[in-house]
């Protein structure tokens, strides 16, 4: 892995051999703080079940985990230091970081996108020619708008073959559901999960990946300064992290069970397993088929930094892989 020359003391570093968690770490846990990019949903239930399970406290990682508003927000909070780490979508962070953020990401959970058109099963809308004659439900600026020209570019669209109705989260979930939209552009680990709940029908997540659009999506990111002050917290929260993932996925109404533990309000257990059950082919890309969670290769990250190019959120001279992602913290 390529590595920046801000981290590259650190991460040489920490690139020795890990150290095998042990009880007496726990002992001794450092209070750490993750801020999610939203409420907890069932993407999210890994880290939950994690924290339950003792997977982080076994590391000597006293976690907090805290709900964030969006991951621009937590990319900020995290840049500003009000957070030691962050989970938060990649594209967001590297638009900040561009512009001077001191963030960079230490490992990534969601390999393919999760930037997906939602709409209910019934519409029938599971390829891109059918977006055609439809309303369309977006929010400006958001991450999936940002790369939907891309999408349309790629599958020989234009603006003028469908309508469009603006409004934020809540408001395009509404509008589907209530049928003032026929499709939204969206989360599918999230957004579709609360139609299925809300209207007790099947939903369909057209997702970007799967039509020439993908980037990396949900990853964890931290400030520059704490790779070079925390390298060993970093570890040994990764290692936890790692672990965390991996169980949940062979594991996944432990981890629904968790939430609805530590969180009664997050949502139902059948939108919970929905949205974990949504996510967990998206932990893994093609090329990382044989390895642990949180890792992505050179290529990944090459291929969503020129998604961000082609959208125009990144120039061209902002191809540096080292600038937005290090993985001499994963175990």
């Amino acid at each position: 892995m390529k590595i920046s020359n801000l981290v590259f003391g650190a991460a040489v570093a920490v690139a020795s051999a890990f150290s095998q968690p042990n009880l007496a770490a726990a002992q001794d846990a450092e209070k750490t703080t993750l801020m999610l990019n939203w409420y907890v949903t069932g993407l999210h239930s890994p880290l939950v079940l994690g924290k339950e399970k003792g997977f982080f406290k076994a590391e000597g990682v006293d976690i907090e985990i805290q709900e964030g508003r969006g991951s621009g927000p937590t990319v900020q909070a995290v840049a500003a230091g009000n957070v030691q780490i962050g989970f938060a979508d990649l594209t967001t962070m590297m638009a900040l970081a561009v512009k001077g953020a001191p963030v960079i990401s230490i490992g990534s959970a969601l390999q393919r996108s999760p930037f997906a058109v939602i709409s209910l099963k019934e519409k029938g809308i599971d390829s891109p020619e059918k977006v055609k004659g439809l309303t369309i439900a977006m929010t400006a600026g958001d991450s999936p708008s940002q790369s939907w020209p891309l999408f349309l570019e790629k599958n020989k669209l234009k603006n003028g073959d469908f309508k469009t109705v603006n409004g934020d989260a809540k408001t395009k979930v509404n509008a589907v559901i209530t049928g003032q939209a026929d499709a939204l552009l969206g989360f599918a680990t999230d957004q579709g999960t609360q139609i299925e709940a809300a209207t007790g029908k099947p939903v369909t997540n057209m997702l970007f990946a799967d039509f020439g659009v993908n980037s990396i999506g949900s990853s964890f990111i931290v400030n520059t300064a704490t790779i070079a002050e925390k390298p060993e917290l970093l570890k040994k929260f990764m290692r936890a992290a790692t672990k965390s993932f991996e169980y949940a996925s062979e594991h996944p109404q432990e981890a629904v069970e968790a939430v609805r533990k530590a969180y009664p309000n997050a949502g139902t257990p059948e939108s919970l397993m929905t949205g974990l059950k949504t996510a967990i082919p998206l932990f893994k890309a093609k090329e990382t088929e044989g390895s642990r969670p949180l890792r992505v290769t050179n290529a990944q990250v090459e291929e969503t930094i020129a998604t961000m190019i082609a959208v125009g959120t990144l120039k061209a001279s902002d191809k540096d892989v080292g600038k937005y992602y290090i993985d001499a913290f994963l175990p």
